[in-house]
C-alpha cells in the first residue's frame, strides 16, 4: 500500500505544478501540514485528500468564480470536479478502493464539511488559506476582495480553526488588518 500512496501523492503533486496559480502547490502541502497538526494520526485517505483537495484548479479548463453568481455554488462545483479528477489519479496509482473512495468523498466535501473527517479537512484547508495563500491573494486581488474572501473562509472555520488563524504572525500591516477585522468581528 505504501507504494500506491507514494505514486498517488506524486501524481497529485505533478498535476498541481501545472496550476496557473503559483501558490496552489504550496497550499496543498501546507494543508497537509495543517491536517497533521490538527490530527497527527490522520490516515492515508485524509492525507491524500489534503494534497488533492484543490486539484481542480490545476486543470486547463478550471472553473472561474466569475462564472458563478453564487460563491458557494462555485465552491461546490470546484469540489465535485476535483473529486472526480482525483479519483482518476487514485485509480492510476492503484489505490485500494476503500482508500480511493474515502479520499474522493473528502475532496468532494472539503468546502462544505458535514461530518468530523470532512470538517477537519475543511479546517486544514481554511487555515492554510490564511497561513499560505492570503499574502499572494491580497497582492493579486486587492484589499476589498481579499477581505471578502477572508470573511468567507473565517466564517466556515471551527472555533479551534479560528484560534489558529488568530495566532498567525503576519509581517505585513495589511494582512494584520484583515486578521484583526475578522477576529474582532467574531467577538
Amino acid at each position: 500500500m505504501s507504494c500506491e500512496l507514494d505514486i498517488a501523492s506524486s501524481l497529485i503533486r505533478s498535476q498541481l505544478q501545472r496550476s496557473e496559480v503559483p501558490e496552489d502547490p504550496g497550499h496543498a502541502e501546507n494543508t497537509l501540514e495543517w491536517l497533521l497538526r490538527l490530527e497527527p494520526e490522520a490516515d492515508a485517505a485524509m492525507r491524500l485528500a489534503a494534497l488533492a483537495h484543490d486539484i481542480e484548479r490545476a486543470r486547463p479548463d478550471r472553473l472561474s468564480r466569475h462564472d458563478f453568481d453564487d460563491y458557494d455554488r462555485f465552491k461546490a462545483m470546484h469540489a465535485a470536479m476535483g473529486a472526480r479528477w482525483a479519483g482518476r489519479l487514485f485509480r492510476r496509482a492503484g489505490l485500494a478502493p476503500v482508500v480511493r473512495h474515502e479520499a474522493c468523498r473528502l475532496v468532494r466535501l472539503h468546502e462544505s464539511g458535514g461530518d468530523p473527517r470532512s470538517d477537519l479537512l475543511k479546517d486544514a484547508d481554511s487555515i492554510s488559506f490564511f497561513d499560505h495563500n492570503l499574502p499572494a491573494y491580497l497582492d493579486r486581488e486587492g484589499f476589498e476582495e481579499s477581505l471578502r474572501r477572508a470573511r468567507w473562509g473565517y466564517e466556515r472555520l471551527s472555533p479551534r480553526g479560528r484560534h489558529h488563524v488568530a495566532r498567525i504572525a503576519y509581517a505585513r500591516d495589511d494582512l494584520r488588518r484583515i486578521q484583526r477585522m475578522l477576529v474582532d468581528q467574531a467577538r
